[in-house]
Parts: C-alpha cells; sequence; structure tokens
C-alpha cells in the first residue's frame, strides 16, 4: 500500500513543472487507510418502522435534495463508484440511477409519495463505529450557516479585514486518485524548491510576513465575524448600495484546524456548558489582543471564490438544501447519499431532531465514522440554530435496493 509520504513526495515531483492549478443483508465491515484502522464502519440493516420520527418528518425537502444530487450523480460514468473507491459503501453510478430515474417522475410529490419513494427505493442501514461506540452508533453532530458580514469591495473606513480569493499558486491533490485507502483525503500547499508544503499559516498571512501574494474579494468591518466565515467555509458580504456578494470555499492553506473553542475551554476561559459562538465571540471582542492571537492559534486559513446563482456549494459540487444537507467525512460515507438522523433540537434539549437529509458537503473538522454537520441556511436563526447545535445521536445511511442484487 502507499503511504501518504509516498504520495506526497510522488506528488511534489509531478507538481514542479506545473502552472497554477485548474476544485446487504448483513452488516458490511469497509477497509480504511492504515492511519484509522482503528476505526470500523459497520452497516447494519434496519426497517423504516424501527426508525423513530419517520413517519412525522416530511420527506419532501429531502426529495428536493436527493434530486440535486442526482443531477451529479447522472454525469458519471455508469461503473464509477460514486465515492471514487471501491472500499466506502455506496455502489456505483448505475447503482442510483434507477431511483435518480424515479424520483424524477415524482417531482412535485406530496408528502405521502415522497415518504413512499424513499421506502421502496432504500434499505436504512445504521452506521455504527464498533471501535469507538460498541456497535450503537452513537456519534456528534453540530451545525453550520452561511454568515452575512457588511462590508465593501474596496479597503477603507472600518473595513480593514480582507477576505481572500485562492492564490494562483495553491496547489490541490485528491489522494483517493493514488489510493483507494485515501478516498475523500485531499491535501493542500504550494510548490517550493521542487517540494509541496503546506501554504502560509493564518498568523503568517494576517500578520503580513506569510511572503505570498494574496488578492483581497471583499473587506469586512469584524474580524470576528470574517473568522467564522472561515469556520463555515462559505458566506454573504453586504454592500453599502444594498447589493449581496456571494463567497463560496475555493481552497485553504492545508494547514489542520483547530478550534479555538476547546482552547478557551482547556483554559478554563468558558465552560463547556456555555460554549456556543455568541459566547466565543463575546471573549474574543471583550479581549481584543488576547482574541487576536487566540484566533491565530488555530492555522487553517480558507479562501473564497464569488458566486453566482444558487448556493453556497457544498462538496459535492452542489447547492445546499437548508435543514436538508449534511456534512459528513467523505472517508467513509458517500455524498449524495440519503441519510436519516437522530438527534436532539439545538434549541430545545426536551425535542427530538428527527429528519431526512442528504450528505452534500465535507468539512476539515467533521472527522469520523459517526459525525455531521447540519447546513442550518443563512439569517439569525440560522445563526442561532447553528451555534447551539452539538448534540449526541445516530444516522442511518439509505442505501439503494439495486445494491443487494448479485
Amino acid at each position: 500500500m502507499i503511504k501518504p509520504a509516498a504520495i506526497i513526495a510522488v506528488l511534489a515531483l509531478s507538481l514542479t513543472a506545473c502552472a497554477a492549478p485548474k476544485f446487504f443483508d448483513a452488516p458490511v465491515s469497509v477497509p480504511i487507510a492504515e492511519k484509522e484502522k482503528e476505526q470500523a464502519l459497520q452497516l447494519k440493516p434496519r426497517a423504516f418502522s424501527t426508525l423513530q420520527g419517520w413517519n412525522n418528518d416530511d420527506q419532501r425537502g429531502a426529495l428536493r435534495a436527493f434530486l440535486i444530487s442526482c443531477e451529479r450523480i447522472k454525469k458519471m460514468p455508469a461503473g464509477k463508484s460514486i465515492t471514487g473507491s471501491a472500499t466506502i459503501p455506496g455502489g456505483t453510478a448505475a447503482d442510483w440511477a434507477p431511483a435518480c430515474a424515479a424520483a424524477e417522475k415524482i417531482d412535485g410529490a406530496n408528502r405521502a409519495q415522497a415518504k413512499q419513494f424513499f421506502e421502496i427505493w432504500f434499505i436504512p442501514y445504521l452506521v455504527t463505529d464498533q471501535s469507538v461506540d460498541g456497535g450503537s452508533g452513537q456519534g456528534l453532530f453540530t451545525g453550520y450557516f452561511e454568515p452575512e458580514l457588511n462590508g465593501a469591495i474596496e479597503q477603507g473606513g472600518a473595513y480593514q479585514t480582507p477576505l481572500y480569493a485562492r492564490p494562483p499558486d495553491l496547489i490541490s491533490a485528491s489522494l483517493g486518485s493514488f489510493d483507494d485507502d485515501f478516498a475523500g483525503a485531499t491535501i493542500w500547499g504550494r510548490v517550493e524548491n521542487g517540494k509541496l508544503k503546506p501554504y502560509a499559516s493564518r498568523s503568517a498571512i494576517e500578520n503580513g510576513t506569510s511572503g505570498v501574494s494574496l488578492k483581497p474579494l471583499a473587506w469586512v468591518a469584524d474580524p470576528v465575524e470574517a473568522f467564522f466565515l472561515h469556520v463555515q467555509g462559505s458566506g454573504r458580504v453586504r454592500l453599502a448600495d444594498g447589493s449581496v456578494m456571494r463567497l463560496g470555499f475555493a481552497g485553504k492553506n492545508g494547514l489542520k484546524y483547530r478550534s479555538i473553542g476547546r482552547l478557551l475551554i482547556d483554559r478554563g476561559e468558558i465552560s463547556s456548558d456555555r460554549l456556543t459562538m455568541d459566547s466565543i465571540a463575546q471573549w474574543v471582542r471583550k479581549n481584543p489582543e488576547k482574541g487576536r492571537r487566540l484566533i491565530q492559534e488555530n492555522p487553517s486559513f480558507v479562501f473564497f471564490r464569488s458566486l453566482t446563482g444558487p448556493g453556497p456549494i457544498g462538496a459535492q459540487g452542489v447547492a445546499l438544501t437548508p435543514g436538508r444537507s449534511l456534512a459528513v467525512d467523505r472517508r467513509y460515507l458517500p455524498l449524495g447519499a440519503p441519510l436519516w438522523l437522530e438527534t436532539v433540537h439545538p434549541l430545545d434539549k426536551s425535542s427530538a431532531f428527527n429528519r431526512l437529509m442528504v450528505a452534500q458537503d465535507s468539512g476539515g473538522a467533521i472527522k469520523g465514522v459517526v459525525r455531521g454537520d447540519i447546513f442550518f441556511g443563512a439569517g439569525a436563526d440560522a445563526r442561532a440554530m447553528a451555534g447551539n447545535m452539538k448534540r449526541h445521536g445516530k444516522y442511518f445511511i439509505l442505501l439503494p435496493t439495486s445494491l443487494l442484487a448479485p
């Protein structure tokens, strides 16, 4: 098996001449990368009647999101794995074609028809990590949203924090193209003296010591909200004339994400039961210099691109649907697959949050077999939901019945 170090060495050699880059009826055990071999993904078949709240959900929202993913799947060669790897459950584009064709025929279905569609064309499987949850399927679910910041195209006045475009020398490489064991993993960096290295760190970029040339797409007034925009990966900038610039993820510097919320907890600044997006923002604004240094302790840095049309765009390359799109770890689960989620409401611990979603995104902090990030949309309500979403729960992947065929 090719080791990561060997892959990176091959990449470095091959990129030196490059110009700027041009984005079952029994439990199924899935082999994964050696680095993660202690984790054992298993899928356990279940009946729809055992899914808590299944009869109460309005599956029309998930059906619309699934149809968006189908457009992507339909463009793939029939025999190609939808995950890019034979080691990740999901089958080929041909396995999904009948379900996608059936979904198109009932586009605009009523609530009962949407529910029946999933029951006819799919089988739910409980997703578990044997090494972590003992087969219970319990994991962590968080939320994200599309922030909106006040800003300007030109620097001036209150607008002093830049949001940068992807630099032309930023390289991205999908490791799954070299070894199936690393499907879903991408590395980012730049070629320096014939070697592929991570891009400049957040502190180097923000302090002006990076030595790289960056182009601002927009300037915003609040550095704390700009940081949260990096964490979310996409957002909106409202300009003085009332127009809105939509920004989407275009790349990152390749350095590991470090949670500043976790740092505040470890240092006794905020208790774990009080940690929310708002409590982090309040602490940083109350301690501006310490807050600036805290933010820079997360070395990961995100670059953006201007978007037109529907958005934001997830890792599958499709527009996300508020309340129905889920970010997952694509090393274990296929993008485009429906997932039945059972967790707790972010604003009411006494209420269940059970609904059908579609895996359409991924994220640097979304790591693990049972780990999900719910996209809540834009606006104040979405921010409140996302900022308070940190609940345990489980999910079931819905795989096409055609995957049971020999």
